[in-house]
């Protein structure tokens, strides 16, 4: 039974009822088609002079290699060769699982002992303080005490309570007026003036994005990183998470700077301060903290200010980097001094029914935002901590706020997605609905130089910015590689090369070009 054309057992065998002979039935068919004759006997052939030979078709014929014993000693020594290379290829794997498992093994061997030191030296030091405050007389304690000034820069509880039992705020006074005032028009003339940065990255660049390292700054009992910053002139960037501690990473080399604890709860809000090495940190424990940067890179708490009575949501550094404004749950947001850690002033009443959940500086400074627990963003005037505007329209809570550096533009995100404002017309203009109603958008950010949008939520999304009339066209979605379902942060890098992803694991991802990781882009100047 082998195949006049291709001498081999066919796998549907014909036969011609002319010549007798036997076929693999589309090679017939084939040679039929294009010639019309037999190909052996060269006599005029069509497919009505074909035959099906019946077969059993649940016993296929063997090939000719296994027909022989030869053939099949070479089969057996071909599966045996793949075996023996098979079976090497696993033993260099346990050799290297191995190595891996004794390293591991002596790393956490030295981080016992470390530990058992450290909890040694804890345990000697409080011994030590323990025994010097015995030796302090009580009656220097006293004193002490009744002349103390709080961590923020107040007197004594007495001190700073007024006839109706509120504390006393000193406002904002002429002369800081005055700077905010000169700041927003130098800003608002430099805006005119600026030109989009020639090292920006392109849309196809941003096209081509991908994740491109993944570093775990965050304990694995509590995680979950709720915000992230970027340091403006350095590499460094900034998380606050779940358990309660606010990280410093140096992108450029891969590793923590330093991890500032002393929050209680979550962290909810981080930002840097562009000048004298300060960071603020704001917490589920209802205080913001005022950070300094030393020398040898670590961070000391300076102030720890109390003055809400609810979690603090937001955090927002002023453009002349001398002030900063928390909002609270509390109904209330509070403007502070970063030199002295004093409050200047408390705008609101507190109130358990609305609180704020988010809020930003305006570019120029004189203009804050603020968006509350009951879908509603409120715009201030700095100068006058009044009321100047309302926007409403959003589901849910106003998670996330982020002003354009064209001044006109506002984003404000939602349980129902993303909203875009004219300041100058005080109005919607478009909307975006990038999830279903189950899933929240956690995020909304302009870049520095105001031409991309990004939002995320289940996943990130980047626009190009247009204006009002034209579309703002889809650039990419990525998405989230946590596994959890919910990006809760997003910051685009120095000229859009890279962004800073925060989800609800631990893990602090980088997406830009593949190759670029190593880069240290410089951000023009706030």
């Amino acid at each position: 039974m082998i195949c006049a054309i291709s001498g081999e057992v066919p796998e549907e065998p014909v036969l011609s009822k002319e010549s007798g002979l036997l076929f693999e039935r589309r090679l017939i068919e084939r040679h039929i088609a294009d010639y019309g004759k037999c190909p052996v006997t060269k006599e005029e052939l069509t497919m009505d002079d074909i035959l099906p030979v019946k077969t059993n078709k649940a016993a296929r014929p063997r090939s000719l290699q296994a027909a022989s014993i030869p053939g099949l000693l070479g089969m057996f020594q071909n599966e045996w060769d793949a075996l023996m290379l098979s079976n090497f290829a696993l033993e260099q794997q346990l050799h290297t699982v191995r190595q891996e498992l004794s390293h591991a093994l002596y790393q956490h061997d030295a981080a016992c002992r470390v530990i058992a030191r450290l909890k040694k030296e804890r345990d000697e030091a409080r011994m030590l303080l323990a025994q010097a405050e015995r030796q302090i007389p009580s009656s220097m304690a006293y004193s002490a005490n009744a002349n103390n000034i709080v961590s923020n820069g107040k007197r004594a509880a007495e001190e700073e309570l007024g006839p109706d039992g509120k504390r006393i705020h000193p406002g904002i006074n002429p002369g800081m007026i005055a700077e905010l005032t000169e700041c927003n028009a130098m800003l608002s003339g430099q805006r005119k003036k600026r030109q989009i940065s020639p090292t920006l990255a392109p849309i196809d660049a941003l096209e081509r994005y991908t994740q491109i390292s993944s570093h775990p700054l965050h304990k694995t009992n509590k995680p979950g990183i709720l915000s992230v910053d970027i340091h403006p002139s350095k590499d460094i960037i900034a998380t606050g998470g779940i358990d309660t501690n606010a990280v410093l990473f140096d992108r450029s080399t891969g590793q923590i700077i330093c991890t500032l604890t002393g929050h209680s709860k979550k962290v909810t809000s981080v930002k840097f301060v562009p000048r004298d090495e300060l960071f603020v940190s704001g917490s589920g424990d209802k205080t913001v903290r005022i950070w300094h940067g030393t020398e040898d890179g670590n961070y000391n708490c300076l102030h720890i200010l109390k003055d809400h009575s609810a979690e603090v949501q937001a955090v927002t550094v002023h453009a002349s980097s001398n002030y900063f404004v928390s909002a609270s749950l509390d109904n209330t947001w509070c403007f502070y001094d970063l030199a002295t850690g004093s409050c200047l002033t408390q705008v609101g009443e507190a109130s358990g029914e609305e609180g704020y959940t988010s809020a930003a500086f305006h570019p120029d400074g004189l203009i804050l935002g603020t968006g509350t627990s009951e879908a509603l963003v409120r715009i201030w005037d700095v100068k006058s901590q009044s009321n100047v505007a309302k926007f409403d329209g959003h589901v849910g809570a106003v998670t996330s706020l982020s002003f354009s550096e064209n001044g006109y533009f506002l984003a404000t995100a939602a349980l129902d997605g993303v909203k875009l404002w004219d300041l100058r017309k005080l109005r919607n203009f478009r909307s975006f609905t990038p999830y279903d109603s189950d899933s929240p958008t956690n995020s909304v950010e302009f870049d520095f130089s105001g031409s991309y949008l990004a939002i995320a939520g289940s996943d990130i999304r980047v626009y190009q910015v247009a204006n009002v009339k034209i579309e703002w066209n889809h650039i990419k979605t990525f998405a989230d590689l946590s596994g959890t379902g919910k990006v809760t942060c997003i910051k685009f890098g120095a000229d859009a090369k890279y962004m800073a992803v925060g989800s609800m694991d631990r893990n602090l991802r980088i997406f830009g070009l593949p190759g670029n990781d190593s880069e240290e882009p410089k951000s023009p100047d706030h």
